[in-house]
C-alpha cells in the first residue's frame, strides 16, 4: 500500500463533480491512507456526509460547531494532522476564497491553518475555467506553493465539451502517490540554472530581446527541486517562474546582470544548467533619454555581450557539471557539438526551430541530448515538464559522481 501511514485531509466543495469524491476516498483508503474529510456547506447539496463518512470510516466535518454533540471542530488541529490537504473538487467560489485569504467556513479556515502541502483540483464549466479571474486565482495559489491538478477535457455538465472536468480520481491518486514517492536523486546538490531572455537597453523605453518564455528553464528548476536539489535560478525579465516555493530566484534584465549573478553563485554549485536565451549583442551606447523618431533610418552600434557559459566554463572545477542548450536553424547537430566542446559542457541539449511542437513560447518541446563521450538521446515531442525529467535522467548518466 503506497500511502500507508499518510494522513490526507480531503476537502470537497460545491460542484457537480463532488460525487467523484466517493470514488477518490475509496482509492485513497485502499492505498492505506488515513482520510479525513471536510465539506463546504454547498457541497452538502451534491453528496451526503454519510456516504463519505462510511467510505473514510471517519466523521465528516462541515461546520465549526456541531449542535447535535455540542462539540467544536478545531481547524488548527486538522491542519496540523494532515500530511497533505487535497481539495477535490474545488469550485470557482472556494478557489477565490483561498486565493484571497477569505475565511468564512471550516474548509477555508483549515486551509489557512495548514502547514502541509496543498493540492487543489478545479472543476467547473470551460468558460469559467478560462476566465481571467479564475486563472489569476490559480496563479495566486501556485505562487503560495500550492499544487494545481489541472482540469481535464471532456463532456461537461452544461452539455458543452472542453477543459473543466475534475481530474479523474485514478489520475488524482497517481499525483498523490507521486507526491509522496518522488525521487530524491539530487538531495544535497546545489544547482544553478539560467533561464529566460535578456533585455539589452537601447534607451529608457526600448530594448533588444528575443522570444524566450523561460518555460523550459522553469520546468527544469521544478524538476530539480522535486528531486531534492537546492536550486538557484537566475531569471530573465518576463520569464516564466517555477512552481516550487523552495527555489531561490535572482531576477535580472541584461546579459551582464545575468553574468554577474551567475558568476557569484558558480563556485558553490555542483551542477550548472545554462538554459537562458542570452542576447549575443547589446547597444554600445544606451541613451539617457527616449530616442526621438527622426529621419527614415536609424543605426544602432552593437557590441558583443559576455558569453556566460563560455566564461564560467573556463573556471569550471573538476566536480562540477555544466549543461548547455543550443537552438539552431541549420546544421543543428554540427553546431551543437561544436558548442559542447568549445564551452566545456558535459551535455548539450539541442532544440530545433524546424521541429513542430518545439521552440520558444510553446508548452511542448523536442530535444536531442549530446554527451561528451559521443552518445546521444533523442526525445519525442512532449510537455516541457516531461522533457525536464528526461534532461535530469541524462544528467544522471554523466560519468561524474553527483
Amino acid at each position: 500500500m503506497l500511502l500507508e501511514g499518510k494522513n490526507i485531509l480531503l476537502g470537497v466543495t460545491g460542484s457537480i463533480a463532488a460525487y467523484k469524491a466517493a470514488h477518490l476516498t475509496r482509492l485513497l483508503v485502499k492505498e492505506g491512507a488515513e482520510v479525513q474529510i471536510i465539506m463546504s456547506t454547498s457541497a452538502l447539496d451534491f453528496i451526503t456526509p454519510l456516504t463519505l463518512a462510511t467510505l473514510s470510516k471517519k466523521p465528516v466535518y462541515h461546520d465549526f460547531f456541531d449542535p447535535k454533540t455540542g462539540s467544536w471542530t478545531n481547524h488548527v488541529d486538522l491542519g496540523l494532522w494532515a500530511d497533505l490537504f487535497l481539495i477535490a473538487p474545488i469550485s470557482a467560489n472556494t478557489l477565490g476564497k483561498l486565493a484571497n485569504g477569505l475565511c468564512d467556513n471550516l474548509l477555508a479556515a483549515t486551509y489557512l491553518s495548514a502547514r502541509c502541502p496543498v493540492m487543489v483540483a478545479p472543476a467547473m464549466d470551460l468558460d469559467m475555467y478560462q476566465h481571467p479571474s479564475v486563472r489569476g486565482n490559480l496563479e495566486k495559489l501556485v505562487s503560495y506553493g500550492n499544487i494545481i491538478l489541472d482540469a481535464e477535457s471532456g463532456e461537461l455538465a452544461s452539455g458543452l465539451s472542453g477543459q473543466g472536468r475534475l481530474m479523474e480520481p485514478e489520475h488524482i491518486l497517481e499525483k498523490v502517490i507521486a507526491h509522496f514517492h518522488h525521487n530524491q536523486d539530487f538531495v544535497g546538490k546545489r544547482v544553478l540554472i539560467t533561464s529566460g531572455p535578456t533585455q539589452e537597453a537601447i534607451d529608457p523605453v526600448r530594448f533588444i530581446s528575443n522570444h524566450s518564455s523561460g518555460k523550459m528553464g522553469a520546468a527544469i528548476a521544478d524538476a530539480f527541486a522535486n528531486s531534492g536539489a537546492e536550486v538557484h535560478l537566475v531569471l530573465g525579465a518576463g520569464a516564466k517562474k517555477p512552481k516550487s516555493p523552495s527555489i531561490k530566484i535572482y531576477p535580472v534584465k541584461s546579459a551582464n546582470e545575468m553574468y554577474e549573478e551567475s558568476s557569484q553563485l558558480h563556485e558553490k554549485m555542483d551542477i550548472c544548467v545554462f538554459a537562458a536565451a542570452v542576447a549575443d549583442y547589446a547597444p554600445k551606447n544606451v541613451a539617457s533619454e527616449k530616442i526621438k523618431k527622426e529621419g527614415a533610418d536609424m543605426t544602432i552600434a552593437l557590441v558583443k555581450n559576455v558569453d556566460i557559459a563560455y566564461s564560467l566554463g573556463k573556471i569550471k572545477r573538476p566536480h562540477q557539471l555544466h549543461i548547455g542548450f543550443a537552438l539552431e536553424t541549420e546544421n543543428e547537430v554540427f553546431h551543437a557539438k561544436q558548442k559542447l566542446e568549445k564551452k566545456k559542457f558535459d551535455m548539450i541539449i539541442l532544440n530545433s526551430m524546424r521541429q513542430k511542437g518545439a521552440g520558444f513560447q510553446l508548452d511542448t518541446n523536442k530535444v536531442s541530448l549530446f554527451f561528451e563521450d559521443g552518445s546521444a538521446i533523442e526525445s519525442d515531442v512532449l510537455p516541457k515538464e516531461q522533457i525536464a525529467k528526461i534532461i535530469l535522467e541524462g544528467i544522471k548518466k554523466i560519468p561524474v559522481k553527483i
